[in-house]
């Protein structure tokens, strides 16, 4: 099976049979039951929902049926097109709209979309929201709209320019300094969204020399589009030859940003969201939140600058949560997801750009040479398929229990801390697999942790 039904939306592979990939009459049935909630939620009679796209080849195909979907329920639908994840985020509170429709698989290969689903406050939808929807679409028959009650579609293609004023107008961009440096700049945005809307972003910042790598929103990824390491050779060579002074990497819907450095080296994606933290907490006091999965070099960074670090359970909504509980003025996720929420509470792989010039900016110093002011830590991810009908839950309460004399916690998956190494275990949301990221002081040490739990889940699959 390769359909996900999930409490942060629905996720599957393109064609197949219905209930087990993501056929048009799952969307449909998705579609409509979001609708249902919007309705109920919003006591509106026809509620406004906004619906934008990633460029993967079957966006099209899946936002007709969607947006069809809406308006047959007697919703108005605000169809932004193309456009990224945190764009549409921003547009629902801009519209006042009462909630959104992102049709987008992230790092996910071509194969792959999704409707992720937006409440009224811009956010992903809580897991109590997502609970309700789950329960609507397996236990409810819906109504549609009779004919005088059919809602309407709106096209508004002015989202992502005003997405890029909001970022320009943050007291930290310094636009100023940004023009001064006259940075050269390399950008790899995997063929989707990335270039229609990073690129004008650079200009409006002030960088005249741009170099386009894979910014045609054609939907043909030219990589793995998750903005790995390994999948960034072509952009470190450009970042080279061009002798640019940055390169950037976002993935298809623009809420992950990857960093190279002038000389080709990547950056490292866990220090995207600590080098952006460690020039916010520069600039202003308070207090940061990752989640579990996350590097310690934000906690060590977030101690230098006298906050407090707090981590959440993975996904963007429960780091939101926790940011909101703890007043964090900065936070995000280890992949390279920023959120920064004097602009908006959603990952956003432009605004971490802007923040990021500015900092090279005002601190007037290469990309390598910040790299080289934060600790090193070492982060190995690993996964295991699962086979269906695993008591993967199991297997985590028998690993827990195994290294119950550690520091571990429980409240996503389990994480074991020791003295100064972690590993994180748990069930991934949107693939079937186990998740097993490791982080010591080298990464020697961190595969070899990584292996020694890999062995441990072996021993009690054996079992």
């Amino acid at each position: 099976m390769t359909l996900i039904k999930s409490i942060s939306g629905f996720r599957g592979t393109i064609g197949g049979k219905a209930k087990d990939n993501l056929t048009p009459l799952d969307i449909v049935n998705f579609a409509t039951a979001f609708a249902f909630f919007i309705k109920e939620e919003s006591k509106k009679e026809k509620p406004i929902i906004v619906v934008g796209r990633d460029a993967r080849l079957s966006g099209a195909m899946i936002e007709g049926l969607v947006n069809n979907t809406l308006i047959a329920m007697g919703v108005d639908v605000v169809s932004l097109g193309l456009s990224t994840t945190p764009t549409v985020e921003m547009a629902v509170i801009d519209l006042n709209a009462d909630g959104g429709i992102i049709l987008t698989a992230s790092h996910n290969p071509k194969q792959w979309n999704a409707l992720k689903l937006v409440n009224a406050k811009g956010e992903f939808i809580s897991a109590k929201e997502g609970e309700s929807l789950l329960k609507l679409i397996d236990n409810h028959e819906f109504d549609y709209a009779k004919i005088d009650k059919i809602g309407k579609i709106t096209l508004d293609n002015t989202q992502i320019d005003k997405h890029i004023e909001k970022i320009l107008a943050l007291e930290l961009v310094d636009v100023d300094a940004i023009k001064k440096a006259n940075f050269k700049v390399a950008l790899d945005a995997v063929n989707s969204t990335g270039g229609m809307a990073i690129v004008p972003l650079l200009k409006a910042l002030g960088v005249n020399t741009i170099h386009e790598l894979y910014c045609e929103p054609n939907g043909k990824f030219p990589h793995n589009p998750e903005p790995l390491p390994e999948h960034l050779n072509d952009l470190s060579e450009l970042v080279v030859t061009a002798k640019a002074d940055v390169g950037f990497a976002v993935d298809p819907d623009v809420d992950r940003l990857a960093i190279i450095s002038e000389n080709g080296n990547p950056f490292g994606e866990e220090y995207t969201l600590v080098a952006i933290a460690d020039y916010v907490l520069a600039n202003k006091s308070g207090n940061t939140v990752s989640n579990l999965s996350s590097t310690r070099a934000l906690q060590s960074i977030t101690l230098m600058h006298e906050g407090n670090y707090a981590a959440s359970a993975v996904g963007e909504v429960n780091v939101v949560e926790l940011m909101k509980k703890t007043n964090a003025i900065i936070g995000g996720e280890g992949n390279g997801g920023i959120i920064y929420p004097e602009l908006h509470s959603g990952r956003d792989a432009m605004v971490g750009i802007a923040l990021f010039l500015s900092l090279m900016a005002k601190r007037k110093q290469k990309v390598s040479m910040i790299r080289s002011t934060f600790p090193d830590y070492f982060i190995s991810k690993n996964k295991i398929s699962l086979d269906e009908g695993m008591d993967v839950d199991g297997f985590l309460v028998k690993i827990a229990e195994k290294y119950k004399n550690e520091r571990v916690t429980t409240i996503d998956g389990v994480k074991i801390d020791f003295e100064s190494e972690w590993v994180h275990l748990r069930k991934s949301n949107t693939e079937p697999i186990i998740r097993i990221y490791a982080e010591s002081d080298s990464l020697s040490k961190a595969n070899h942790l990584a292996d020694k739990i890999k062995l441990d889940i072996g021993e009690f699959m054996k079992g």
